[in-house]
This record gives C-alpha cells, sequence and structure tokens, in this order.
C-alpha cells in the first residue's frame, strides 16, 4: 500500500528510517530533514526534495525521473514542435531552391541571391559539424548581414528584400535543425530512428502544404515570388534536397550531443533542461554522504545541491542529469564517479571540492592544482599520481596509497586526515617534462631534473607508519606568502614580533623560498603548535609589515633600531634569499654577513676580555683570538705570559662542551638516515629535528644547555662537522634565549 506524504513523515519522526520499495511518485518533500533515511529501490519519479536535509541518505536502487504522464506529455511536446519547425525547414527549403529559377530573377532578383543563399548554407552546414552549432549561427549571420547591406548599396531597394527574404529562409532553416537537435537529443537510441522518420515525413509534407499556402495568397512579396517558381521536378528536387539536408544535419548534430560531444555541449544543455522539466528533484538539497549506488537518475535536477561526499557508484543515466556547477557537470567526472576507474586521469585545475574517489583507481592521475578539499580518497590508489599545489584542506587520505606519487607543493592541512597511508617513497619534485604549461619552469630551472625522492636513497623505502611521520612536520607551518617585493628588514621586524606576541604558537623559522617566474616573492614558512591560529597569525603579521611600509625612512629607522639585536640573524637570512637568490644561505651566513652565535659566550672577539683575573694574577678565563691580554691583573701586578691561544688550565667546562658537541654530532648522524641536507629548507628542517630531540631528552637538554652557557655556542660550532651546522647552531642560540 502506497503511503502519503504525511504517513512517511510521521513515520520519520517516530524514528523509523527504513521506506525501501515505497512508491512516493509525485510527493513533495520540499525543505524537510530525513537524514539517515533509506530510501532504496524506492520509486522516486518526480519526487520533490527541493532544499531538503538528506545527510547519509540511502537511494540505492531508487527509480527517479519522470513519471509516465510527464514522460508522455513530453513526448507530444517533442514531436509538435518537431512537426511545425520541420513545415518551416519544407518552406524555407521551397525560398531557397525558387530564388535560383528563372522565373524569380525576372521579377526583377539578381542571381547573386540565390548563390549567397546556397553558399550560407554550405558555410552553415560544414561550421556546424566542425565548429559546434553556436559558432555556425554566428558565421552565418555575420555573412547574412553583410549580404543584406551589400545588396542594398548596389542593388536597391528590390534586392534589399531579396537579400531579406534570404535570410529569413537561413534563418527557418536553422530554426528547424535546432528543433531536431533538441527531439533527437531527448529520444534515446531506441526511438531515435522512428523519430528521424516522423521528422522528415512531416518535413515533406510540409512542403506541399507550403503551396497550398502560396495559393491561398497567404504569403507576400520576394517570398510569394520564390515559391512560386518552384514548378519543375528539379526546383521541387532542390527544394526537398535543402528540408531534407537540414533533418540530416539536424540529427548528426543531436547524435553527436547524445554522445557528449563538447562542441555540441550548449544544445545538449537545453535539451536536458528540457527534459528535466516535472523531473525528481534535489535542487539546493543537502546529500552529505548519501548514497546514491545503482539509482536510475535520468531527467534528475541536482542544481546547487550539497554533493560532499556522496557515492555514485554505477549509477544509471546519470549523463542526463541537471548538474549546475557541481562537479557532476564534468563528462570525465560522471564516468569516473561512476566506474571507480580513473587511471591515467588528466583532471588539472578542476574543482572536485567534496567528491567522494573512496577506494577508486586512480593510478598515475593528474590533480595538479585542482580542488580537493574535503575530498574522500580513503583506500583509492593514487600511486605515480601528481598532486603537485593540489588542495587538500579537510580531505580524508585514510588507508591511501600514495607509492611514487609526486607531492611537491601540495596543500595538506592540519585537518587533512592522514592515517594508515600506504606510501614506500614518493618524489617531492615534478620533473620540468612532466609539467603542464601553466606550471613551466624557467630555462635554468628546467636544467634541474631532480625529482627529490624521500627517502633520497633508492635503495631505502619508508617503513609502515614512517611516511606519515616523515609528512607531519610539513603540515603545521604557518606560510606567510608575500607576492610583492619584500624588504628583509621590515620582514624580519615583523616575524619577531609576531614571535614574540605569541610566545603560546611556538612559533620558529622553518625555511625562506622564492616564488613567482622572476623570483619576485617570498614565502616563509614557521613551525608552530597544532593548537595555533595561523589566520589570526598571517593577518597579525601583515598587519605590522604593512604599517612599517606606511612609515617614513627616518621612522621607519628609528622603529627598526629598537629590536637592531633581535632581528639581526633573521633580517641576515631574509636579505640572503631575496638580495642574492643564486646563493647557498649557509655560505652567506658563513661569510659572517649576519651575526650568528660567535659573539655570544665567553669566547672572546678582538682584543676583549671576557673572563676574570685571578687574585695571584692567574687567568682562568679565556682570552682572544689575538692572543693579547689588555684587561686587569691580579694581586702582585704581574702576568707571566701575554699571549695565549687556550685556555691557561683546563676545566670541567671543556669537557662539557666536548661532550655536548658530541651528542650533536650523534643525533646529526642519526638524522642523516631519514633526512636530506641538499638544500637550504633541507638543514632548516634538520635544526629543527635537532631541537625536538634535544627536548625530548631531559639529562641531554640540560647537559648542552649547561655547556653552551658556560662555554659558549662558538665552542660548539668549532667541533661540529655537517652541512646543517650553521643552521643548528643558530637554533642552539634560539634555544637557549627560551630557557
Amino acid at each position: 500500500m502506497n503511503k502519503c506524504k504525511r504517513e512517511i513523515l510521521q513515520l520519520y519522526q517516530q524514528g523509523e528510517r527504513n521506506f525501501q520499495r515505497e512508491n512516493l511518485r509525485g510527493l513533495s518533500f520540499k525543505g524537510k530533514d530525513l537524514s539517515d533515511a533509506d530510501f532504496s529501490f524506492a520509486d522516486i519519479r518526480s519526487t520533490n526534495f527541493r532544499g531538503a536535509i538528506l545527510r547519509g541518505a540511502k537511494f540505492c536502487g531508487a527509480k527517479a525521473g519522470l513519471q509516465k504522464r510527464w514522460a508522455v506529455l513530453l513526448v507530444a511536446m517533442s514531436l509538435l514542435v518537431s512537426a511545425l519547425l520541420g513545415a518551416a525547414s519544407g518552406l524555407a527549403g521551397l525560398i531557397a531552391s525558387g530564388m535560383l529559377q528563372p522565373a524569380f530573377i525576372q521579377k526583377p532578383h539578381p542571381i547573386v541571391l540565390g548563390v549567397i543563399v546556397f553558399v550560407s548554407l554550405a558555410v552553415f552546414f560544414i561550421f556546424s559539424i566542425q565548429q559546434g552549432y553556436m559558432p555556425a549561427i554566428i558565421t552565418v549571420g555575420f555573412s547574412l548581414a553583410t549580404a543584406v547591406a551589400i545588396g542594398g548599396i548596389f542593388y536597391g531597394t528590390v534586392a534589399g528584400i531579396g537579400a531579406g527574404t534570404a535570410a529569413v529562409a537561413i534563418l527557418t532553416i536553422v530554426v528547424g535543425a535546432l528543433a531536431v537537435i533538441i527531439t533527437l537529443t531527448i529520444f534515446v537510441a531506441r526511438v531515435m530512428s522512428g523519430a528521424f522518420v516522423a521528422v522528415v515525413g512531416i518535413t515533406v509534407a510540409a512542403m506541399v502544404a507550403a503551396k497550398i499556402v502560396v495559393v491561398a495568397k497567404k504569403l507576400e512579396g520576394a517570398m510569394r515570388y520564390a515559391v512560386n517558381a518552384v514548378d519543375s521536378w528539379e526546383s521541387k528536387a532542390i527544394a526537398g534536397g535543402v528540408a531534407v539536408a537540414a533533418v540530416l544535419l539536424g540529427s548528426y548534430i543531436g547524435w553527436q550531443a547524445n554522445s557528449e560531444d563538447e562542441k555540441h555541449s550548449l544544445v545538449r544543455k537545453i535539451a536536458i533542461a528540457f527534459a528535466a522539466v516535472g523531473g525528481t528533484c534535489f535542487r539546493d538539497a543537502t546529500l552529505t554522504d548519501a548514497d546514491f549506488t545503482d539509482a536510475i537518475l535520468k531527467s534528475t535536477d541536482f542544481r546547487g545541491a550539497n554533493i560532499t561526499g556522496t557515492c555514485w557508484k554505477n549509477t544509471i543515466k546519470l549523463d542526463r542529469i541537471r548538474p549546475g556547477e557541481t562537479y557532476l557537470k564534468y563528462t570525465k567526472v560522471r564516468e569516473l564517479v561512476k566506474t571507480g576507474e580513473g587511471e591515467n586521469i588528466n583532471l588539472n585545475r578542476f574543482n572536485l571540492q567534496g567528491i567522494n574517489l573512496k577506494g577508486v583507481n586512480l593510478t598515475n592521475a593528474s590533480f595538479i592544482e585542482a580542488n580537493l578539499n574535503s575530498a574522500n580518497l580513503q583506500y583509492a590508489n593514487l600511486s605515480r599520481a601528481k598532486l603537485v599545489k593540489t588542495f587538500l584542506d579537510q580531505a580524508n587520505l585514510t588507508g591511501t596509497t600514495l607509492t611514487g606519487a609526486f607531492l611537491e607543493d601540495w596543500g595538506i592541512t592540519t585537518t587533512t586526515k592522514l592515517d594508515g597511508i600506504k606510501c614506500d617513497y614518493v618524489y617531492m619534485r615534478l620533473p620540468p617534462e612532466k609539467r603542464p604549461d601553466f606550471l613551466k619552469l624557467s630555462t635554468e630551472e628546467s636544467l634541474d631534473e631532480r625529482l627529490r625522492r624521500k627517502p633520497a636513497d633508492e635503495d631505502k623505502y619508508f617503513e609502515e607508519g614512517e611516511f606519515v611521520e616523515f609528512i607531519k612536520p610539513l603540515v603545521n607551518t604557518l606560510d606567510l606568502y608575500h607576492n610583492q617585493a619584500v624588504d628583509p628588514r621590515m620582514a624580519a621586524y615583523s616575524f619577531q614580533k609576531l614571535q614574540k606576541d605569541h610566545p603560546e604558537a611556538g612559533i620558529k623559522m622553518r625555511s625562506v623560498e622564492l616564488r613567482g617566474e622572476n623570483n619576485d616573492k617570498l614565502l616563509i614558512r614557521a613551525d608552530t603548535t597544532p593548537e595555533a591560529n595561523h589566520s589570526v597569525l598571517d593577518k597579525e603579521y601583515f598587519d605590522t609589515y604593512n604599517r612599517l611600509k606606511a612609515l617614513s625612512t627616518e621612522q621607519l629607522r628609528a622603529v627598526l633600531a629598537e629590536r637592531e639585536k633581535d632581528i639581526e640573524w633573521y633580517k641576515g637570512v631574509l636579505s640572503a634569499a631575496v638580495n642574492r637568490p643564486g646563493v647557498n644561505i649557509e655560505k652567506y651566513i658563513n661569510k659572517g654577513n649576519t651575526i650568528m652565535a660567535e659573539n655570544i659566550g665567553d669566547q672572546i672577539h678582538g682584543n676583549e676580555i671576557h673572563g676574570v683575573v685571578g687574585d695571584v694574577g692567574e687567568i682562568h678565563g679565556a682570552v682572544g683570538k689575538q692572543g693579547e691580554i689588555y684587561g686587569a691583573v691580579g694581586n702582585k701586578g704581574k702576568i707571566k705570559d701575554s699571549k695565549f691561544a687556550r685556555t691557561i688550565n683546563e676545566s670541567q667546562e671543556q669537557q662539557n662542551l666536548a661532550q655536548a658537541a658530541k651528542d650533536i654530532q650523534e643525533l646529526l648522524a642519526q638524522l642523516d638516515e631519514t633526512y636530506p641536507s641538499d638544500t637550504t629548507m633541507d638543514r632548516m628542517k634538520i635544526a629543527t629535528e635537532v631541537i625536538t630531540q634535544i627536548d625530548n631528552n631531559q639529562t641531554k637538554a640540560q647537559r648542552i644547555l649547561s655547556a653552551i652557557k658556560s662555554g659558549g655556542i662558538a665552542a660548539v660550532k668549532q667541533s661540529l662537522n655537517h652541512p646543517a651546522s650553521t643552521f643548528v647552531i643558530a637554533a642552539l642560540e634560539d634555544w637557549k634565549k627560551s630557557k
């Protein structure tokens, strides 16, 4: 027994969720909340779910579309429109043929008008097939407008009337062809041949009807003369040929549109919109995580619907829906979500937000700069896929296979689910030959063919769970992107102020990267705590930076002078990146252009003494590099030796420094197993990890802190031998200040 709308809603309010196999034809649930309801195998033809909330609802095997009475009405209207416009095509054929006949030319009408008509027809037919229906209309319309103007100039009023008649004939044929296209697109293949025969028969009959109309003197002027001129079998054959050619052209374009040929996409959209009138409506509905597996969806309206996480597996007639601006508007995407086969698919720059690709084969697929925010990629196979600059905020990658994928600048965030990812190795750079035109490298960058494999050793692979541990540190970064030329001094001040104002965010600079075709843009990446609000931090950073930009030169100099010592290191690193992009930042720092740790601690630079002189004139502190002592002496007022290269007495401090350096060197050796050190960014990552591991070992942390406070960080630096040693020393200095 069929249930009415009220019964369905009452049962739902009472907790019933099972509405399988119910007959819901023609019912309206507009704006109702039916979340988690099960409408599997139900008849929902012409049912109105507009604006309804259907989160998690099941429509597996449901039958959507038109009720029978709507389908019959649609067919009747299609045949009626086809008959009327088919008759118009027949009349146009008579006019076109008559304009070439002697009787018409003698009225007088120049023969050039008839030539124009048939040349325009030929152009229209050719353009319709090669370029599409709409470009053909535009081309022929322009040509006819030109012909009218020329006719009016050279042949006067009569020629102008004749040219106008030609325009009427062409446009009438165009309209007739459009009617056939729409009709044949609506009809499925099993009735297409019958529709074709019907339209042809109507067209031929229309030619006879047109002749009767002429006899009845319903046509006037040049059009009447043209039709009357068709009095021989040859002229009638030409007229019939024009009309039948229009029908054949319409049939061809209709078939192509039905096959989703992009040239005729507009025709297809019009036909589908016409066919969906009175069909099942999900317009503006919330269909988050709904399931349409095996459902029949012909003539169904999904415009404006929220289809995040919706399952479309094995759906039928998904190509006959009204998708609006959802991801289902793409032909290849509809096929993908229906079949689950996406090997080698190219979806670069597609907006696929919220798409459900759970378990789909996406081997070697390309998603460069695609929007996959909120996408369900659970257990999908993304081996060798290109996820370069792909947006993945709130995406679910649980159990996804990523072996061999290209992850250059991929857009994972703290909300991206990365649990249980299966991955042996990845590449952090897309090679030049695989890049699309919109992602081409400069000539110099193209010479670098390195893929930056992780792990870097070709013989090594990620252990189970290791990839997630490798990639997670890259997720929590605060990205401060300057899209215009940047002043290193102001950037350093803004960054240091952000650190000082938000100690709870744990902001630490991770890397500085040049961006843009001309290396004129800058990206500063910093580590933060997971709880840090990156939106707020980004805004405060650029608010500070923009305020500095608005200052006069004198005001800016005064503001920067207040924190000169605090920002010196950041200013040096940023200056190296901005002003000398070809120079390795580490080497730049080693040349002394930035103040690192050498001026800190008890080690003496120049001729100053930071140690103390004992009561008996013995020196227990360290002396300067110059070896000269110009400070105070002991009570006895005498110094036995005025030149020293090392401390006079061996002390526990030296042993502590040696042990601290050894601890750090061992950490660097361990990190070499999993972290590369080829680039500046790699070395910064190593330095950050060194500090993290030191903090995780209280005994080691206390020993190293005590050593660098008493003996100086520079002394530790002299004992380190590693490409990242300069960055480690800088990180230690920052770490020491925080203690």
